[in-house]
């Protein structure tokens, strides 16, 4: 069984938007500096698209992005620990997610997220490195229930 298949039932999917936004939220307010800043007036703008709209988001990308790193997470059950494994692979992960995010920005009609997406397009590797040990205990805690 697949990430997406095991992750997204109907008993799972709810609470796994819900702790991928809590982490999203929670990497975006790490960042500091001038880049942490524009990332995080950026992120606002992306909330005020609409009400709910992040959640709704990550739930429609959430299949993508399972899909695109079951690969990764099966070597690591292979080994033994697929969250460890997915954190050691981060590079690769972040690829495959990142290429989940392009397509999927390729299709948007709003301005506003391509635009926001564009502008950080080129720094976004390091922040998704930097997300997927979240991610992957994201994941770990809802694969073992």
């Amino acid at each position: 069984m697949g990430l997406s298949e095991e992750l997204l039932n109907p008993t799972k999917k709810d609470l796994i938007v819900d702790d991928c936004c809590t982490m999203i939220e929670e990497q975006i307010a790490s960042k500091s500096g001038i880049g942490g800043m524009a990332l995080k007036t950026a992120f606002a703008a992306l909330k005020g698209v609409k009400p709910g709209y992040i959640p709704y988001v990550v739930e429609q990308l959430l299949p993508q992005c399972f899909t695109a790193i079951d690969p990764i997470w099966s070597e690591g059950l292979q080994k033994g620990d697929p969250v460890d494994y997915l954190v050691e692979s981060r590079s690769r992960a972040a690829d495959a997610l990142l290429n989940v995010t392009d397509q999927r920005v390729q299709k948007s009609n709003r301005s506003i997220v391509r635009g926001t997406y564009d502008k950080f397009r080129g720094s976004a590797k390091q922040y998704v490195e930097d997300a997927v040990p979240d991610f992957a205990k994201v994941i770990g805690k809802h694969a073992q229930n």
